[in-house]
């Protein structure tokens, strides 16, 4: 059975690597960073003697996930799991924030991502069997002053996910939907929130430690996985407390 990755260079993505991997799937890993991409590809090779094909794609393009698709269909590869990992944010009031990365940013972490999604569930409905793995975020559950954009893309991710893990019932396809709290990754260079409290005061979870348990609930098709007691804490009480309450305390964190 073959992974399909994206966002596979560094980070959470190459963790979600070398579990298949270890399990014995075959690989196809798609980022932009082809130089990561063959590292990381010989790694796995000469460690788990798994076979891995590497797509250096934009993912931020309007016909990405149609290209993706595409380099499968030609080069004959089943997709068994699909795990939509690539994604960034944006630190920053949403004014002053540049629109283009504004605009990037919903199309590979809203558009990409649901664009796979259809694209290679028709197959999977038709062999009986799929596993897809959404990663959304602590973000998903409520609304970020100074991080709009990447917070509302999240909360599309959940609410994306969790319908279509219902429509998706008894076809042999399900869904995960993993939301990490603060990971140490290259996402905090990338959104430029070192300058943020959460940065600096919240705590970080390792992420192989994440991408584990995301794929061990993907195997189990269980519908959220997410990591460690303070994530779920954080998340018990956004879903309690008042709305107003949730973005005003997200706002004093982040600022």
């Amino acid at each position: 059975m073959t992974a399909l990755i994206t966002g596979a260079s560094s980070g959470l993505g190459c963790e979600f690597a070398k579990l298949f991997a270890s399990d014995g799937h075959d690989l196809i890993l798609v980022a932009r960073r082809v130089d990561r991409l063959n590292e990381l590809k010989k790694q796995i090779e000469e460690k788990y003697m798994t076979k891995v094909t590497i797509l250096s794609q934009d993912l931020t393009l309007p016909d990405a996930a149609e290209s993706v698709f595409s380099f499968t269909e030609q080069n004959k590869i089943q997709v068994d799991f699909l795990v939509n990992n690539a994604g960034f944010g944006d630190f920053g009031f949403f004014d002053s924030c540049d629109i283009a990365k504004q605009q990037n940013m919903v199309m590979l972490n809203v558009m990409t991502l649901t664009k796979l999604a259809r694209l290679y569930i028709a197959g999977m409905k038709e062999r009986n069997f799929g596993r897809i793995l959404n990663v959304a975020s602590i973000a998903a559950f409520m609304p970020g002053p100074k991080m709009s954009v990447y917070y509302a893309t999240k909360a599309y991710v959940r609410s994306f996910s969790e319908a279509l893990s219902v429509e998706l019932k008894k076809t042999g396809v399900s869904v995960t939907i993993l939301c990490p709290g603060p990971t140490k990754s290259e996402f905090w260079d990338k959104s430029e929130a070192d300058s943020s409290s959460i940065y600096k005061h919240m705590i970080f979870y390792k992420a192989e430690k994440v991408a584990a348990l995301g794929y061990r609930k993907m195997k189990r098709q269980k519908l959220f996985a997410i990591p460690g007691l303070m994530t779920n804490i954080i998340i018990f009480f956004a879903k309690i407390v008042p709305r107003s309450w949730a973005r005003t305390i997200v706002y004093f964190v982040q600022r």
